[in-house]
């Protein structure tokens, strides 16, 4: 039976494309070691698939992740060059740091956090209206939102740009004596809302609600 040059030609381009793969997009943590580039922390980007969230707050919950599946790591590479790759230098020498790099230098893995529409819609009020009306703190400003109030545990974060310095900020804890952000992040919660909006005060507000 005689082949078509067409479908020869085909045939050779199917094999090509499959011996080649597309190469993956680095870790958003690739800056401070290129050990996170290992395929193990696929697995922390549970947000990845989830409409309802902006990429922003799916790359926040993705670097939450890895960070929970390797606290260790993430103190040696993240924490360690923290404060010289993002600022600012002074964290080097505060008592909340330097006691977060000795506490992450010896955690054991955490379980990973899923995406919860109900928390997220938690957060997501809170964090609108907490951004329109210039507010800080966890009470619910509005009726809309304390309908929606739904969680176990819940932090707020103010004025950092971007989802490794809000995370960061929350678990070093700059003057909270409790350290209470970072015992909840570091907690064996597995379900998180998150919600990043503008805020009329410090420019950006990120509520995180959690839960099992």
């Amino acid at each position: 039976m005689q082949t078509h040059p067409e479908v020869k030609i085909l045939t050779i381009l199917l094999l090509l494309c499959g011996s080649f793969s597309l190469p993956r997009p680095a870790s958003p943590l690739a800056e401070f070691s290129p050990a996170w580039n290992e395929t193990r922390f696929l697995k922390c980007n549970t947000a990845q698939n989830t409409s309802y969230l902006t990429a922003e707050e799916k790359e926040l919950i993705y670097i939450f992740n890895m960070m929970r599946l390797d606290p260790k790591l993430f103190a040696a590479t993240v924490v360690k060059q923290f404060p010289k790759k993002r600022g600012p230098l002074y964290l080097e020498n505060i008592p909340e740091y330097r006691s977060l790099l000795d506490t992450m230098s010896r955690l054991e893995p955490l379980p990973l956090l899923y995406p919860d529409k109900d928390l997220f819609e938690s957060a997501r009020c809170h964090a609108i209206s907490s951004g329109e009306k210039a507010y800080v703190g966890h009470v619910r400003q509005t009726e809309e939102c304390r309908k929606k109030k739904n969680f176990h545990a819940e932090c707020c974060d103010y004025g950092h740009q971007t989802p490794l310095e809000m995370l960061m900020g929350l678990l070093i804890d700059e003057n909270v004596e409790s350290l209470g952000h970072r015992y909840i992040c570091l907690s064996s919660f597995n379900r998180i809302g998150v919600s990043i909006q503008p805020h009329k005060r410090y420019g950006k507000n990120v509520v995180l609600d959690f839960g099992w």
